[in-house]
């Protein structure tokens, strides 16, 4: 088979435009791009929207979030975290109030029970399985859950391989073990939360009987792991995208905390919910306010109050509903009545399922503003492009992280040519629509979050210096709060507890994408070690591990399809097809394969996946789609 070269993105200098469609970039100078920028985002008032970048950093969202707000008087702002963990922030607010993780890193290395959730995290998360591996070595075991027997699932204890969209019935059937064995917390179930009395009747039919009927796993394990988190001292529950990634993604997640109500894991040191978040701000993008329903600091736009506190702050009026997310927006473009988008750091025609018609919508926009570090295929499609700093290296800042560590970023190097800091261009753009924002630095930005944010207010420059990073929420400048949340649900005075955290009553709802005769196989997505993402960033440096992407069978579905490693097959869904080598991989089952997206300009495995949207989170199901695999005619060499 032939060598494939990954496609090499060059980093952008300075910025383009073009003069019609039609015609190529040619190159423009700053002024003559922010102008033209301007003037398309002005013509679109009312039919604008704006993609936030979950690697740049708390400022530069806080300052994305407030352009959409203020300069274009609307909500809707999004960013990837509704590719990926929109699911989580939606479960965990609906059962708490607040959408961040319950526990630290420190706390995994000090549990009980670690379980590994549709999470191959030595791949996907490889710091934080540096902290599972150490809580292993003092004694903790781990439990990994998952179609496939990952790399990740290697250093468990037990591996429960369910079928593709069976997390519900996996955890209702470990739910009803835990009730039907006495193992029930039924102190804190009392003290703590409501609806158990529903959620026993909802999860009674989940005998472990039926349920290694429909999920596959053998029902000894299923009451193997129920006794084991039940019984445990302390326990972590750590899932990722294979939970989210499904057009029932919240209610996978709701599930998932369940479980963990109804043993008590939750609210004390080292028994926690961990969702993994994959980029390197993507929690603290959704803090900065860059999601459609939430101010910043997590603030429901919906509450007068906080209205009020951001328009006497910010001198403007701040639309009283939510706005359209990421998956709405596209649906918006289609319709029409979403006519001009700024998207900054994000590759949406390449990272959304059901690529080609991505790319369609992003195409009948009347006017597209991309700011980016590399000329990406979304940038491509764009009237304007503007050279922006990596945020990681060339500009002053802070993150959030999976626990909720707000840390320092700072400069080391010098950005290329003209790429500008991004809260530069953010400003200069908005002063060309009649926004003049007077802002010295970065820590002028914090300064202005820190003020209507509670949960960041007690979080200086220094005092994030001092402390090498502080987790949220931190409401006082001389004290640091539990690293974990949720412990008032074990106070013992009820107005100390507060609002009670429900049971989530939901139902098994299998894949949309059904399997058949015609597409037999089902397709998972997922990373790889040595990639990130759409391959953007990472497809230009070599890697030992790196293979380029192929379609991963097990050795029984390759050896039906008379194929072998290194083959090309033509993989084709409902929406598209594909050609891709073969690789053999015996961590899967008949049944099942297995791709990534870093690689879409050689295999663009999105052209395959579904958008089935989960109603309340809008993310995709990209764990998901029903495929099938076709052998390529050989090919005769004429002599």
């Amino acid at each position: 088979m032939r060598k494939r070269d990954p496609r090499i993105y060059t980093r952008l200098t300075h910025p383009l435009v073009r003069d019609s469609r039609d015609e190529p970039f040619r190159q423009a100078g700053w002024d003559e791009a922010l102008s033209r920028a301007a003037a398309g985002l002005r013509a679109a008032r009312g039919a604008f929207g704006l993609f936030s970048c979950a690697r740049a950093t708390n400022e530069m969202n806080y300052v994305a979030q407030k352009f959409a707000r203020v300069v274009m008087g609307t909500n809707n702002v999004d960013s990837c975290n509704r590719t990926c963990h929109a699911p989580s922030v939606a479960g965990l607010s609906a059962a708490f109030g607040s959408g961040g993780g319950t526990s630290s890193y420190a706390e995994v290395e000090e549990t009980d029970l670690v379980v590994m959730w549709g999470s191959n995290a030595r791949f996907a998360h490889p710091i934080f399985f540096q902290h599972v591996l150490k809580g292993i070595r003092n004694g903790a075991r781990m439990y990994a859950v998952d179609p496939r027997r990952t790399s990740t699932a290697e250093w468990a204890e037990g591996w429960l391989g369910l079928n593709v969209g069976t997390d519900i019935p996996m955890a209702h059937a470990i739910g009803r073990e835990i009730i039907h064995a006495g193992l029930a917390n039924h102190a804190f179930i009392r003290r703590a939360t409501s609806g158990f009395e529903q959620y026993a009747r909802l999860v009674e039919p989940w005998t472990l009987s039926l349920a290694e009927k429909v999920t596959g796993v053998p029902a000894s394990a299923i009451r193997e792991l129920a006794h084991a988190y039940a019984r445990a001292e302390r326990a972590q529950l750590c899932w990722t995208l294979g939970i989210t990634e499904h057009h029932n993604g919240t209610d996978n997640v709701r599930a998932l905390i369940n479980l963990s109500l109804l043993t008590g894991h939750v609210g004390r040191h080292g028994s926690g919910l961990q969702p993994l978040r994959g980029q390197n701000n993507v929690q603290g993008g959704g803090d900065m306010g860059a999601i459609p329903n939430r101010l910043p600091g997590f603030q429901d736009i919906l509450d007068p109050e906080a209205r009020l506190k951001f328009e006497s702050a910010w001198d403007t009026v701040i639309e009283p509903h939510y706005g359209l997310n990421l998956t709405e927006m596209f649906e918006a473009m289609e319709e029409g009545t979403l006519k001009a988008v700024y998207c900054i750091g994000e590759n949406p025609a390449q990272s959304e399922a059901d690529s080609e018609q991505a790319v369609r919508r992003l195409r009948a926009l009347d006017f597209l503003v991309v700011q980016d570090i590399f000329l990406t295929r979304t940038a491509e499609l764009a009237d304007v492009v503007l050279p922006a700093t990596a945020g990681w290296a060339e500009t002053e800042g802070t993150t959030t992280n999976s626990e909720r560590r707000v840390q320092r970023v700072r400069a080391a190097v010098t950005p290329p040519g003209e790429a500008r800091e991004v809260i530069d261009i953010l400003r200069d753009l908005a002063a060309r629509l009649g926004h003049e924002w007077k802002y010295a630095d970065s820590e002028a930005v914090w300064n202005e979050l820190r003020s209507l944010s509670p949960d960041h207010y007690g979080m200086t420059y220094a005092r994030l210096e001092e402390e090498q990073g502080i987790q949220w929420p931190c409401p006082d400048p001389t004290r640091l709060e539990p690293t974990y949340l949720h412990g008032r649900l074990w106070a013992d005075d009820p107005a100390e507890r507060g609002r009670r955290a429900p049971f989530g009553l939901v139902r098994h709802d299998p894949p949309v994408d059904l399997t058949d005769e015609t597409y037999p196989i089902r397709l998972t997505t997922g990373r790889r070690l040595d990639s990130y993402n759409t391959g953007v960033q990472s497809g230009g440096f070599a890697s030992p591990l790196r293979r380029g992407e192929y379609v991963e069978l097990c050795p029984e579905d390759a050896e039906r399809h008379g194929v072998v490693v290194g083959e090309e097959v033509r993989v084709s869904s409902r929406r598209g097809s594909v050609l891709a080598p073969v690789w053999v991989d015996t961590a899967l089952r008949p049944g099942l394969a297995f791709m990534t997206m870093h690689f879409p300009d050689d295999v663009d495995t999105n052209r395959l996946t579904i958008e089935a949207n989960c109603p309340i989170a809008g993310t995709a199901e990209f764990k998901a789609s029903a495929i099938r695999i076709d052998k390529l005619p050989a090919v005769t060499v004429r002599s």
